[in-house]
């Protein structure tokens, strides 16, 4: 198996080197599907390793165009960003992958960092730059001992976590990885309520569906002051969001987690006018696909009869987005022990449920799956909380994650045997 403890010293040796890269990442952040620059340095880093690699060209359907338009995305009849590529052990074995997603959000950063965005309105907010680093750290030890590496690890660069239809299943959808009998993927995702020096790990469920809601109330618009001459399209609304707090309380099996929240609800009407079109905007998340798809024609049917009890009329459109997200629980126990011998005891942190979602659920839902969290908070340099303008992630912990990446190839790579 992986000699770990030469790993480490190589981590260590390129500590400055992965620090480097995170941080040129971390200044020239790109949007989801539109990551260009960083898969072509990304691509570059590999190069001057010597791994071998291919830029992503990945095809989306009809029905992805609509979601990747809304994103501004759409660029032809593919999305030309991400990278995979493979580092071949000499002594055979199984697949492993490892996937680091690599877009950044749509927020202005104000970290005062020296290496802060330069990218206005664009900023890794939520990690993806340490993601990227500690996989690139990870993938430069790997390529170092692969003489004594028993399988082949593929290194996959995802576009395009943060916005529907996800990247993970457009490079699913895209059948690259169809003829790489891959035996496990791994992943793993910075935490700020965790240490650096720490992971975080839960076998089993572990993240949520997410699915949007759009749905617009119509009617018959007028003089707030003749409410009988009119159809009440606010009330009626009102009276949706109400209801539908019903589905999770009373439909929804109470030893299922489920939350739906309204987040938006725009009555474009004024103080003396009730407008003719309300909209609403929110979201429904669950850890059960057999409640999903019930909850959603549930949700249908309630919006459609409470616009009705008021004389008005529905339009709803539910947006499937991620599955949820399922670890393996044999794959990962085998990890988090893993982990502990690596890592010691104490910096191995044993995580709770998240209703947050990750496109990394389409990849758990076809591979053996372990995605972790990887602490990077703290007292020394690090702030704020994920999607935050003023988000620093702990530099340090680019090794634990890289150290933690290769562990975990090690663990199923025993497994294997």
């Amino acid at each position: 198996m992986i000699n770990v403890e030469k790993i480490r010293l190589c981590v260590d040796e390129n500590f400055g080197w992965a620090t480097s890269i995170r941080r040129h990442l971390h200044m020239h952040p790109e949007l989801s599907f539109r990551e260009f620059e960083t898969s072509k340095f990304i691509a570059k880093t590999l190069e001057e390793i010597g791994i071998p690699y291919t830029l992503l060209d990945l095809p989306y359907s009809s029905a992805q165009s609509r979601l990747l338009q809304a994103a501004g995305a759409l660029n032809g009849s593919s999305v030309n960003s991400g990278v995979l590529a493979v580092i071949e052990g000499a002594l055979g074995g199984p697949a492993i992958g490892l996937r680091a997603d690599i877009d950044a959000l749509p927020i202005l950063e104000e970290t005062n960092l020296s290496f802060a965005s330069v990218n206005s309105g664009v900023m890794h907010a939520c990690g993806h730059d340490m993601h990227t680093s500690a996989l690139l750290l990870a993938a430069k030890a790997l390529w170092e001992s692969r003489l004594d590496l028993a399988g082949t690890v593929y290194l996959l660069f995802q576009p395009g976590e943060e916005c529907l239809p996800g990247g993970a299943k457009l490079v699913l959808d895209s059948g690259i990885l169809d003829d790489k009998k891959i035996e496990a993927f791994v992943a793993l995702h910075v935490s700020p309520e965790i240490d650096a020096g720490k992971v975080g790990i839960r076998p089993g469920m572990y993240m949520a569906s997410g699915d949007e809601i759009h749905i617009e109330i119509k009617g018959k618009g007028g003089h707030a002051a003749l409410p009988h001459t009119l159809n009440d399209t606010v009330l009626a609304a009102s009276s949706v969001v109400v209801a539908l707090q019903q589905l999770v309380a009373r439909l929804g099996d109470s030893r299922t987690p489920s939350v739906l929240s309204i987040g938006k609800f725009i009555a474009n009407g004024a103080t003396n006018i009730i407008p003719s079109s309300v909209k609403l905007e929110g979201t429904f998340r669950t850890m059960n696909e057999e409640w999903r798809a019930a909850a959603h024609k549930h949700i249908t049917d309630m919006v459609e009869a409470t616009a009705k009890a008021h004389q008005t009329t529905a339009v709803v459109d539910i947006r499937k987005g991620y599955p949820c997200l399922i670890n393996n629980p044999t794959k990962t126990l085998a990890v988090r022990n893993e982990l502990i011998e690596n890592l010691g005891k104490d910096s191995v942190v044993d995580l709770d449920i998240r209703m947050t979602t990750e496109d990394f659920g389409f990849i758990s839902n076809r591979y053996p799956s372990v995605f972790f969290r990887l602490g990077v908070g703290g007292e020394s340099k690090s702030s704020g909380v994920l999607h935050n303008s003023k988000f620093i992630a702990r530099e340090d912990a680019l090794k634990t994650g890289a150290l933690s990446l290769i562990s975990a190839i090690n663990a199923l790579l025993k497994q294997s045997f």
